[in-house]
């Protein structure tokens, strides 16, 4: 089992602050000095050096930390390995996801994954396509799920399912408009949309485009950083109208709350997907998990 101070002074590293570190591992601050004083006092070196506020590593907390990558990556393919022995899985698995997914789509699944996987210890950071991407890239992350159009050359992504974006507007009197209404028509409405790195921003730029249109040629009332935040802003804006994935919309329609308008001969589809560092090999937690995700979501989804 690798030693717990070793990820505290990750942590620290990763931050160079031992207030975000103990924020980050829900300990207090006294108790990551604590356990950085006996990890120095273990190799007999400073690992940090703190001046006027600062805080930055030593050569050899620089040394330490290139090594403490690889035990914890060693102790994870260990792991890995005598779980494998018997069909099983155990150890870390740091998940990311973007918005939508990571509000309405992984949180129902993840309970029977942990009673069937009992020995992982499961996280999932919620972040926009482009800080998952990062996360992944940096190390951060062992297994990503996002949606939009973009990708990085240096991540691998498979299609896990696919989504509808839908315009929608507070819930009026009279009701939908009973036909369809040409896309450039409903952008003349004050709009409010995701912020920019969004998978989401980036689908409805993509249809702008074929349409020949383009975001400045319209009003926007504001940019929201998640969709919750633009459900409740629709409630309270009459004259506005969002783009909120389909996933996303049962319990405000049921309601009465929302409405969507339908669009004429325009579909937003996105796909969401899993993804991963290119020719990275997923650890047998990683693997379990997207097996038992893309499995639970198509039998939902028929």
């Amino acid at each position: 089992m690798p030693d717990f101070r070793l990820r505290v002074f990750q942590t620290v590293a990763r931050h160079l602050s031992f207030t975000k570190a103990a924020q980050e591992l829900y300990i207090t601050q006294p108790a990551v000095t604590k356990h950085i004083r006996e990890l120095e006092r273990t190799y007999g070196q400073r690992l940090f050096e703190r001046r006027a506020g600062r805080v930055t590593l030593t050569e050899a907390g620089r040394l330490l930390l290139q090594h403490a990558a690889s035990v914890e990556s060693l102790h994870q393919q260990l792991t890995d390995q005598l779980y494998a022995l018997h069909d099983e899985a155990a150890g870390r698995l740091r998940l990311g996801a973007s918005t939508t997914l990571a509000q309405y789509v992984l949180p129902p699944i993840l309970p029977a994954f942990q009673r069937r996987y009992p020995q992982v210890q499961l996280t999932l950071l919620n972040g926009n396509s482009e800080q998952i991407a990062e996360a992944l890239l940096h190390g951060h992350l062992d297994l990503g799920f996002v949606e939009g159009q973009a990708h990085t050359r240096d991540l691998h992504y498979e299609l896990l399912l696919e989504d509808e974006l839908l315009p929608v507007q507070r819930a009026t009197a009279a009701g939908p408009p009973a036909a369809p209404v040409a896309l450039a028509e409903l952008l003349r409405h004050p709009l409010v949309l995701r912020e920019r790195g969004s998978g989401t921003l980036e689908v409805l730029e993509f249809a702008l485009r074929e349409q020949g249109l383009k975001f400045t040629d319209f009003a926007v009332a504001l940019y929201l950083d998640n969709t919750e935040a633009i459900k409740s802003y629709l409630e309270a804006a009459p004259d506005c109208l969002g783009f909120v994935s389909q996933r996303a919309l049962a319990k405000e329609l049921r309601a009465g709350l929302l409405e969507i308008v339908p669009i004429a001969g325009v579909r937003l589809t996105r796909r969401f997907e899993s993804v991963w560092v290119q020719g990275q090999q997923l650890g047998t937690p990683a693997q379990r998990f997207l097996r038992f995700a893309a499995n639970t979501l198509s039998k939902s989804a028929s």
